[in-house]
């Protein structure tokens, strides 16, 4: 049997704040001594670490499942739920080795999985933490991100990742580069998601309905922009092997942040636009996943940042 080393093998994650090109911003900030676009330092900062059940059932199960909230962002939605944490910065620095503490004590209290929200910009202590408790992590790790994703990033995943949580926002380079900063979001999020595919495999399940191993693909249908949404589905049925993932149609859209400036999504979606995506769907045979009802755009379904199971770690 041939051994082929992990792509950070013998690399020091740490120098790669120095120069930070951890996400496809590239901005090569320092981060031991400022902050990149992320408006992160190198030092691990997280708002709230608790169980969660507002997730996928296949994701929350019974147990809820165990998740991490990170600060900051690689995108500056102007709709995002989360701004307290992802624009705001919200949030307390911990050390790698609390981090690693933080993921046991949530397996402890029963949680279905550990799941990584908005991780990308502290990826090398990540994978650190992970290390440390490397063997002692018995249920799967899920990495819930943007899918604005680098493949290099990525790649320094392999082997720690049991499920990837991506989302697929935008089709159309004008959409992404309005509402999320991030023009070139298509481009490295259509080459992300299969590495995922790649990484995980085909969706697997355990006896009680939860998920081992697998990606599942969010997309969030966004008011006037049923098309771009159709747009993207029709990529995924052609370009993604059916069965290699599952498909989560989000119709919980609620604005938040600097929605208001932006008159055409200072509203929750309709009935008739989340319905015709769905009926798409349907036609192009993207039926293993789920899809929300309608009454799921609430704001209850943003937990409270408070700090809960990460002050107490300080």
């Amino acid at each position: 049997m041939t051994t082929v080393p992990h792509p950070s093998s013998g690399m020091d994650l740490k120098l790669m704040y120095q120069d930070c090109t951890l996400c496809p911003r590239m901005c090569h900030a320092d981060r031991t001594s400022k902050t990149g676009f992320c408006r992160c330092t190198d030092e691990i900062t997280a708002a709230r670490a608790a169980l969660h059940f507002w997730e996928e059932p296949c994701i929350s199960g019974s147990g809820g499942s165990g998740t991490v909230f990170f600060s900051g962002c690689t995108l500056k939605c102007c709709f995002c739920q989360n701004y307290q944490i992802s624009q705001e910065g919200f949030g307390k620095k911990i050390s790698t080795e609390e981090l690693a503490r933080i993921f046991l004590d949530l397996q402890e209290q029963g949680a279905e999985n550990i799941s990584l929200v908005t991780a990308d910009q502290y990826l090398p202590s990540v994978v650190s933490a992970l290390d440390l408790v490397k063997g002692r992590i018995r249920v799967p790790v899920v990495y819930n991100c943007s899918g604005y994703e680098r493949l290099e990033s990525l790649q320094l995943l392999s082997g720690y990742i049991d499920i990837f949580l991506p989302d697929l926002k935008y089709y159309d380079t004008g959409i992404a580069q309005k509402y999320s900063r991030a023009g070139d979001y298509f481009f490295y999020a259509s080459r992300a998601i299969p590495e995922m595919i790649r990484q995980t495999g085909i969706p697997r399940f355990n006896q009680q309905g939860v998920l081992e191993k697998g990606v599942i693909v969010r997309h969030m249908v966004l008011p006037g922009q049923k098309a771009d949404s159709i747009r993207l589905l029709h990529w995924m049925a052609d370009h993604l092997e059916k069965g290699s993932f599952l498909l989560s149609l989000m119709s919980q859209y609620t604005p938040f942040y600097h929605a208001s400036d932006y008159p055409e999504i200072n509203r929750r979606i309709t009935t008739y636009e989340y319905e015709k995506v769905l009926d798409e769907a349907v036609r192009l045979g993207l039926t293993d996943g789920y899809m929300q009802e309608k009454s799921s755009a609430k704001e209850e379904y943003t937990p409270a940042f408070n700090l809960e199971g990460i002050e107490r770690r300080i």
